[in-house]
């Protein structure tokens, strides 16, 4: 991986990260409080992305991108369905 692709993989890890915090601090009530935990698990999902396709290098793959893919969406809605479970839905 050259520097340029490493640093902007780095920029958009940084910014990701720095809109993760930012909502995590919004304290919403009601739907919006679900609505904020699926972006930040939205967030969750590109940064995983981004370390797998940038850093592991598997973005060349189409066969192991799509795996991964799946994998992280299954996990994520695994965690959202958690949320929603622990949280009576509301």
């Amino acid at each position: 991986m050259g520097a340029r692709e490493l640093i902007g993989a780095w920029g958009w890890l940084v910014g990701l990260s720095a809109m993760t915090t930012a909502l995590t601090l919004f304290e919403p009530g009601g739907d919006w409080r679900i609505a904020v935990a699926a972006c930040v698990l939205a967030l969750a999902g590109l940064k995983g992305r981004i370390i797998l396709t940038r850093y592991l290098k598997i973005g060349a793959s189409r066969f192991w991108t799509g795996a991964f893919d799946v994998v992280l969406g299954a996990f994520l809605a695994l965690g959202f369905a958690a949320y929603l479970i622990g949280t009576g839905g509301s």
